[in-house]
């Protein structure tokens, strides 16, 4: 095959993989816009056909109905510290149960970790009643706690840190170390941690948006208007009777910004390290 014709087959194969990514890009942010859309005008123009494509004016005015309806800017900094904190207990937690399942030695390590597997085969929903009993017992019940210490950790997240970290490490750099003196907590925290910080990072914002997207627990443990996350406070704009969508997809929207905004800062670091486990695994 000739240079030229090499360069042409080169230029065919970027244009559809270019016309392909836009095609998904479109799919991903077209409910983001339809939400905008809805967010800025009444719930007849939301439900006409055909539907509306361009923005109307009611966004600010929605918008204000919203801060007047519930404490929505405290659901946001409620959403925000309950977030941040289960992500950085993800980041570090998952990391440090990874390490211990991938690295040290103990009697029933194998069986331990079969069961932490398991887990992640049981349904969210059957562990609702048993944990509100656990958070009632602790008194937590109404209170950012009950949110933030049953998701500080995950099955999933031990599982992702444990095979990062079992195909990242060597054996003979804690070897090394050891001979150093330097212990146990010494070589995770200075040697292994710093090397699989990326993927850490990748898991902690998945535990972000995740902690931020919940509707089911604070739903049923938080009680207290100004105790409400910000998916609570989207539930409270409705009434029993009629959903005023205008009004529910402002407070959707002005809950999906901060995510937005996050992405836009961190979305390189976080691509690079999903491919970062990637390559190394």
């Amino acid at each position: 095959m000739s240079a030229t014709s090499s360069r042409r087959h080169l230029y065919r194969v970027r244009w559809w993989n270019y016309l392909l990514l836009a095609a998904v890009v479109f799919v991903c942010l077209f409910p983001l816009y339809w939400m905008f859309i809805v967010a800025t005008t009444d719930t007849a123009t939301a439900t006409k056909m055909p539907p509306e494509i361009v923005p109307g004016g009611n966004f600010f005015h929605l918008a204000g109905l919203v801060l007047d309806t519930v404490p929505f800017v405290q659901s946001l900094l409620n959403s925000l510290a309950v977030a941040t904190a289960i992500g950085v207990g993800h980041a570090v937690l998952c990391a440090l149960a990874g390490f211990a399942f991938a690295k040290l030695r103990f009697p029933g390590r194998n069986a331990l970790f079969l069961v932490v597997v398991l887990t992640m085969t049981v349904p969210t929903q059957l562990s609702v009643i048993p944990q509100y009993m656990i958070m009632s017992e602790l008194g937590w019940v109404d209170t950012l706690q009950a949110l933030i210490v049953p998701g500080l950790a995950s099955a999933f997240g031990i599982f992702w840190m444990r095979q990062h970290i079992a195909v990242t490490i060597n054996d003979e750099l804690m070897q090394a170390a050891h001979l150093d003196g330097a212990s146990t907590w010494q070589v995770f925290w200075r040697i292994a941690f710093p090397i699989v910080r990326p993927a850490a990072f990748v898991l902690g914002l998945f535990g972000f948006v995740t902690a931020w997207n919940d509707f089911l627990w604070p739903f049923i443990v938080l009680k207290s208007p100004e105790r409400y996350t910000a998916q609570i406070a989207i539930k409270a704009l409705q009434n029993s009777y009629d959903v005023d969508l205008g009004l529910a997809m402002s407070g959707s929207f002005l809950a999906t910004i901060p995510l937005v905004v996050l992405f836009v800062i961190v979305g390189r670091r976080m691509v690079a390290g999903i491919l970062d486990g990637a390559f190394k695994g």
